[in-house]
């Protein structure tokens, strides 16, 4: 059976941006299993593990706040990368004033959730599950991890620890919700076009079932 693991993530802003919301940001309710998949990796990611969230709980109640912030526009061509890679020098900078642009978003305020995914080995990898097992448990333990864990957007730092068995409870809040149609995952089946997978998400009383990836519709 794959190992299952609890993390305990909090933060005083989040935002899991519904794709649907062109223009300006709008978070859903709930952290998309997407984002705690990034969480987990954040720690640890290997080629030769997969991460498969399968609950979320909500531990406070879901509140929102409306900010307005200065973005960037525009990003670095992919041309200017190419020719500085093969000059091996290049400008490759923006100026911010020239691509500064405001935003409004409304985001979620003051979050914590306790994330629970399975680990296992890729297809094809033959080394020892308990490998990874281990090296995640050690990084977790001590609050390591590859790069900083963020709640949908990086701005957004999420503080985060491994939830144990020896671990106090946490009572996820009494509200139940049809959330509707929330991004699951991308589909990288085909590297260079990634689609979009949905789920009709629900609720109950503070917790949202992740169903298996393949059940989610494209």
């Amino acid at each position: 059976m794959s190992p299952r693991f609890c993390l305990e993530v909090a933060g005083p802003f989040a935002c899991f941006t519904r794709p649907e919301m062109k223009v300006e940001r709008v978070s859903y309710d709930v952290m998309t299993p997407s984002a705690a998949r990034a969480v987990f990796e954040s720690i640890l990611w290997k080629p030769a593990i997969r991460w498969r969230v399968q609950r979320i709980e909500v531990l406070k109640p879901i509140r929102f706040i409306n900010l307005r912030r200065n973005e960037v526009s525009a990003v670095v061509s992919t041309r200017n990368v190419q020719q500085a890679m093969a000059a091996g020098s290049g400008t490759l900078g923006l100026y911010i004033e020239d691509e500064r642009q405001q935003r409004a978003g409304y985001f979620l305020r003051d979050v914590a959730y306790r994330i629970h995914a399975d680990l296992s080995l890729a297809l094809g990898c033959t080394e020892p599950l308990m490998k990874y097992t281990e090296m995640f448990t050690r990084r977790a333990s001590k609050g390591q991890c590859v790069n900083q864990p963020y709640l949908g957007c990086r701005e957004f730092a999420a503080d985060f620890r491994l939830v144990t068995a020896d671990s106090l409870p946490a009572t996820p809040i009494p509200d139940t919700r049809e959330l509707g149609w929330m991004l699951h995952d991308l589909d990288f089946t085909r590297p260079a076009d990634p689609q979009p997978r949905f789920f009709n998400a629900r609720m109950e009383r503070g917790v949202v079932q992740v169903p298996a990836f393949e059940e989610a519709r494209g």
